[in-house]
Protein backbone atom coordinates (compact mmCIF):
# COMPACT_ATOMS: atom_id res chain seq x y z
CA UNK A 1 0.00 0.00 0.00
CA UNK A 2 1.11 4.07 -0.69
CA UNK A 3 0.88 6.07 2.09
CA UNK A 4 1.19 9.96 0.55
CA UNK A 5 2.07 12.85 2.62
CA UNK A 6 -0.21 16.07 1.87
CA UNK A 7 0.03 18.91 4.09
CA UNK A 8 1.66 16.76 6.50
CA UNK A 9 -1.01 14.24 7.01
CA UNK A 10 -0.40 10.54 6.33
CA UNK A 11 -3.66 9.36 3.99
CA UNK A 12 -3.90 6.44 2.89
CA UNK A 13 -4.07 5.53 -1.15
CA UNK A 14 -7.40 3.65 -1.93
CA UNK A 15 -7.18 0.38 -3.85
CA UNK A 16 -8.68 0.79 -7.75
CA UNK A 17 -9.79 -2.20 -9.24
CA UNK A 18 -7.93 -2.86 -12.71
CA UNK A 19 -10.37 -2.11 -15.99
CA UNK A 20 -8.13 -3.87 -18.36
CA UNK A 21 -8.19 -7.31 -19.86
CA UNK A 22 -5.10 -9.12 -20.02
CA UNK A 23 -5.30 -10.79 -23.37
CA UNK A 24 -1.89 -12.92 -22.94
CA UNK A 25 -3.49 -15.70 -21.23
CA UNK A 26 -5.82 -16.27 -24.36
CA UNK A 27 -3.33 -15.75 -26.76
CA UNK A 28 -1.10 -18.14 -25.05
CA UNK A 29 -4.35 -21.04 -25.05
CA UNK A 30 -4.58 -20.00 -28.66
CA UNK A 31 -1.08 -20.56 -29.97
CA UNK A 32 -0.73 -23.82 -28.26
CA UNK A 33 -4.42 -24.71 -29.97
CA UNK A 34 -3.31 -23.75 -33.04
CA UNK A 35 0.16 -25.74 -32.75
CA UNK A 36 -2.47 -28.99 -31.47
CA UNK A 37 -4.28 -28.29 -34.67
CA UNK A 38 -1.46 -27.99 -37.26
CA UNK A 39 0.22 -31.06 -36.01
CA UNK A 40 -3.31 -33.11 -35.74
CA UNK A 41 -4.70 -32.45 -39.02
CA UNK A 42 -2.67 -33.89 -41.37
CA UNK A 43 -2.69 -37.13 -39.65
CA UNK A 44 -6.33 -37.22 -39.92
CA UNK A 45 -7.06 -37.37 -43.85
CA UNK A 46 -6.95 -40.18 -45.57
CA UNK A 47 -5.98 -40.86 -48.98
CA UNK A 48 -2.47 -39.10 -49.31
CA UNK A 49 -0.84 -40.80 -52.06
CA UNK A 50 2.63 -41.69 -51.03
CA UNK A 51 5.52 -43.35 -52.66
CA UNK A 52 6.23 -46.27 -49.95
CA UNK A 53 9.66 -48.35 -51.54
CA UNK A 54 11.19 -44.98 -50.21
CA UNK A 55 11.27 -43.41 -46.27
CA UNK A 56 13.65 -41.66 -44.62
CA UNK A 57 13.92 -43.16 -41.13
CA UNK A 58 16.19 -43.95 -38.18
CA UNK A 59 17.47 -47.92 -38.34
CA UNK A 60 16.03 -49.84 -35.92
CA UNK A 61 18.02 -51.40 -33.35
CA UNK A 62 18.21 -54.47 -31.91
CA UNK A 63 20.44 -57.13 -30.27
CA UNK A 64 18.90 -60.08 -32.39
CA UNK A 65 18.96 -60.92 -35.80
CA UNK A 66 15.70 -59.70 -37.63
CA UNK A 67 14.12 -62.32 -39.84
CA UNK A 68 13.12 -61.32 -43.60
CA UNK A 69 9.78 -62.14 -45.13
CA UNK A 70 10.42 -60.62 -48.73
CA UNK A 71 7.26 -60.42 -51.40
CA UNK A 72 9.24 -60.02 -54.70
CA UNK A 73 7.27 -58.48 -57.95
CA UNK A 74 6.16 -61.39 -59.21
CA UNK A 75 3.97 -62.01 -55.48
CA UNK A 76 5.91 -64.70 -54.61
CA UNK A 77 6.95 -64.39 -50.92
CA UNK A 78 10.16 -65.98 -48.92
CA UNK A 79 11.11 -66.25 -45.44
CA UNK A 80 14.77 -65.44 -45.11
CA UNK A 81 15.74 -67.07 -48.92
CA UNK A 82 13.10 -69.93 -49.04
CA UNK A 83 9.77 -69.42 -51.08
CA UNK A 84 6.75 -70.32 -49.03
CA UNK A 85 2.86 -69.79 -49.61
CA UNK A 86 1.04 -67.39 -47.80
CA UNK A 87 -0.76 -70.46 -45.42
CA UNK A 88 2.88 -71.71 -44.63
CA UNK A 89 4.50 -68.61 -43.68
CA UNK A 90 2.87 -68.38 -39.69
CA UNK A 91 3.57 -72.35 -39.25
CA UNK A 92 7.00 -71.58 -40.43
CA UNK A 93 7.88 -68.55 -38.87
CA UNK A 94 6.76 -69.92 -35.45
CA UNK A 95 8.81 -73.13 -36.18
CA UNK A 96 12.35 -70.81 -36.71
CA UNK A 97 11.19 -68.69 -33.56
CA UNK A 98 10.13 -71.81 -31.33
CA UNK A 99 7.61 -69.48 -30.79
CA UNK A 100 8.94 -66.61 -29.51
CA UNK A 101 6.59 -64.02 -30.52
CA UNK A 102 8.93 -60.62 -29.38
CA UNK A 103 11.25 -62.15 -32.38
CA UNK A 104 12.24 -59.10 -35.19
CA UNK A 105 10.13 -59.94 -38.23
CA UNK A 106 11.36 -57.50 -41.62
CA UNK A 107 8.73 -57.17 -44.23
CA UNK A 108 10.09 -56.59 -47.84
CA UNK A 109 7.81 -55.48 -50.87
CA UNK A 110 9.18 -55.13 -54.00
CA UNK A 111 7.64 -51.70 -55.50
CA UNK A 112 5.87 -52.90 -58.50
CA UNK A 113 3.93 -55.89 -56.11
CA UNK A 114 0.24 -54.46 -55.67
CA UNK A 115 0.16 -53.15 -51.77
CA UNK A 116 -2.41 -55.85 -50.47
CA UNK A 117 -0.16 -58.60 -50.78
CA UNK A 118 1.94 -57.38 -48.32
CA UNK A 119 -0.82 -56.37 -46.96
CA UNK A 120 -1.69 -59.57 -46.90
CA UNK A 121 1.53 -61.32 -45.47
CA UNK A 122 1.53 -58.92 -42.40
CA UNK A 123 -1.61 -59.29 -41.51
CA UNK A 124 -1.14 -62.87 -41.23
CA UNK A 125 2.22 -62.42 -39.27
CA UNK A 126 0.19 -59.95 -36.98
CA UNK A 127 -2.74 -62.11 -36.73
CA UNK A 128 0.00 -65.07 -35.33
CA UNK A 129 0.86 -62.68 -32.59
CA UNK A 130 4.20 -61.94 -33.74
CA UNK A 131 3.84 -57.77 -32.11
CA UNK A 132 7.48 -56.36 -33.17
CA UNK A 133 6.54 -56.34 -37.28
CA UNK A 134 8.38 -53.43 -39.40
CA UNK A 135 7.83 -52.50 -43.30
CA UNK A 136 11.48 -51.82 -45.31
CA UNK A 137 12.09 -49.03 -47.38
CA UNK A 138 14.87 -47.91 -49.49
CA UNK A 139 16.40 -44.51 -48.43
CA UNK A 140 16.34 -41.99 -50.92
CA UNK A 141 19.95 -41.29 -52.51
CA UNK A 142 21.22 -37.80 -51.06
CA UNK A 143 22.82 -36.12 -54.03
CA UNK A 144 25.56 -33.25 -52.66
Amino acid sequence: MAIQVHGGRYRRKRYTPMSEINVTPFVDVMLVLLVVFMIAAPLLSVGVPVELPKAVAPTLQGLDEPLAVTVDEEGTIYLQEKEVSLGDLVPALIAITAGNQERRIFVRGDKSVPYGVVIEAMGAINAAGFTRVALVAQAPRVER
